[in-house]
């Protein structure tokens, strides 16, 4: 009887997008199907990036925010290499070498290497784009846990930490220290914070909001470089705003994909490592790159967990079903694949703390008398914090932002997502935000998008409700709903409570 030898699987990285790959391929692990070993360079097995502000400010722990349990992949077969890194490719003989010196053999090769910080070009800041950054004390990126943990004791002892970057990560950031008390500096080059999706009216109000949030921000700021003393960081240069002093400078000013290791052995890179639709990267179908380092046919990464996830769980299910070719015979043509899925993500951004709340999507750059066929609607209660851009063709939403109002920015959304038409007269939507209305009563459908993280729908978690689940951690688990940034928790506890209040 003829024996089908394993497969043998390396993937290089132990991130969220790589649990999740892992966790797809478990099946084949057991039944000894496939050999897998994964790489990962940080002590850590893999865990949830985007809640690191919130374990800086000592509101979660660190052990909530692990993705893997090690002994359970170790006691399954996995193979797993955690503080490793890989330095080189051997496509050729299909090994990567490691830092240490070995080599690992592989069949076929996944690429889940993630982004790392983009630092810009500062005096005293190591800035070159193509390795990890090596930052003075005191000058963090906020991308680790280490990272994390050296932010916490700053907070500790009552530190002024400088936030340079006006992106969504940043405000995040800023608003996680202000909830717990802490008068973060957020200093940024354009007008106002999230200039990509904010306009200028919405920008002033989100300013004066951040003020009364607690968080200080310098705006229209040009930064050179950084001053050090014997303890690490001590200001921030600007060429307008002379030096801003503080016990930490946090960077928050994007991010690039790693792609180096992938260049390296002749793999095509761009805005990451260039795949085809099916994610595979070279003409062998034995290497394929997911996640943040990736441009799936043409597209950029997203920089979000949801599209990550469902390329994660794509791959596990082809890799169990379509072996390695042979050495002696081409690859099965594409036409013969599975179908890919479409990986796509929603476009919707949220940010909400100490009191402020926006959601923008799509894009709202049309003035307020178009010539293109788009419709503009632009509400504005500044004295209540209240904003709404709305941008329509043929009553469909193309593109919002909404401050301050989240009934009709959840309705907006929904919208949104489903291309459904608004009412023809779009100031009814702000009824819904009238303080003396009730609160509406009307669900969402089964099919829309609960967690914007996993991509889970409502649906999704009323079937694990359906099944037992009886906290948001189980409903996590079942369909990983509330396991990204924790935006979502508080409508799953709604859907739990009503299971448990008795009929």
């Amino acid at each position: 009887m003829s024996h089908t030898p394993s497969e043998r699987i390396l993937i290089i990285g132990f991130g969220p997008v790589a649990a999740s790959l892992i966790e797809g391929l478990l099946p084949g692990v057991s039944a000894g199907q496939i050999e897998l070993t994964v790489l990962g360079a940080e002590p850590q097995p893999a865990y949830n990036r985007v809640l690191l502000a919130e374990v800086a400010v000592g509101s979660t722990r660190t052990e909530h925010l692990m993705l893997s349990d090690l002994n359970r992949l170790r006691d399954a077969g996995v193979h797993v290499l955690c503080g490793y890194t890989a330095t080189r490719v051997d496509r050729a003989r299909r090994k990567v070498h490691l830092a240490t010196g070995e080599p690992l053999s592989y069949d076929r090769l996944i690429f889940a290497t993630g982004a790392r910080a983009m630092i810009p070009s500062l005096h005293g800041v190591n800035f070159d784009p193509h390795t990890e950054p090596d930052l003075p004390e005191g000058v963090l990126a906020l991308r680790t846990l280490e990272d994390a943990l050296s932010l916490q004791k700053v907070l500790a002892r009552r530190g002024r930490v400088l936030i340079l970057g006006g992106g969504i990560l940043g405000l995040e950031a800023a608003l996680a220290m202000a909830t717990a008390g802490h008068t973060p500096v957020l200093i940024h080059h354009g007008p106002a914070p999230l200039g990509r999706m904010m306009d200028a009216d919405g920008g002033r109000l989100l300013l004066r909001q951040l003020s009364e949030a607690g968080v200080e921000v310098h705006s229209q700021v040009r930064a050179t470089g950084v001053r050090l003393n014997e303890n690490g960081f001590a200001a921030l240069g600007t060429e307008t705003h002379g030096e801003i002093t503080g016990d930490a400078l946090l960077i928050s000013t994007g991010v690039r994909a790693r792609t180096e290791l992938a260049a390296g052995c002749g793999l095509e890179v761009g805005r990451g490592i260039k795949t085809d639709e099916y994610l595979c990267a070279d003409a062998e179908h034995r290497i394929f790159a997911l996640g943040d380092c990736a441009e799936v046919a043409g597209t950029a990464p997203a920089g979000l967990l949801a599209p990550g996830w469902a390329q994660a769980g794509w791959l596990a299910n082809y890799l169990l079903t379509h072996r390695a070719p042979r050495p002696d015979r081409a690859p099965e043509p594409q036409s013969a694949l599975t179908p890919p899925s479409p990986f796509t993500a929603s476009q919707v951004l949220m940010l909400k703390g100490q009191g402020l709340e926006l959601t923008a999507a799509g894009d709202i750059d049309s003035p307020l008398f178009a010539e293109d066929g788009r419709d503009v609607m632009v509400f504005a209660d500044p004295s209540r914090g209240c904003y709404l851009k709305l941008v329509t063709r043929d009553s469909v939403a193309l593109g919002f932002v909404a401050l301050g109002l989240p009934r009709t920015s959840a309705e907006v959304v929904l919208a949104f997502e489903r291309g459904a038409a608004l009412p023809e007269d779009r100031s009814l939507l702000l009824r819904l935000d009238d303080p003396g209305l009730p609160e509406p009563t009307a669900a969402a459908a089964d099919e829309d998008t609960l967690c914007r993280c996993s991509g889970a729908t409502y649906g999704d978690v009323a079937h694990a409700v359906s099944e037992g689940c009886e906290t948001v951690a189980e409903v996590g688990e079942s369909c990983r709903a509330g396991t990204g940034c924790g935006g979502c928790r508080e409508k799953i506890e709604q859907m739990l409570q009503r299971v448990a209040i008795p009929a």
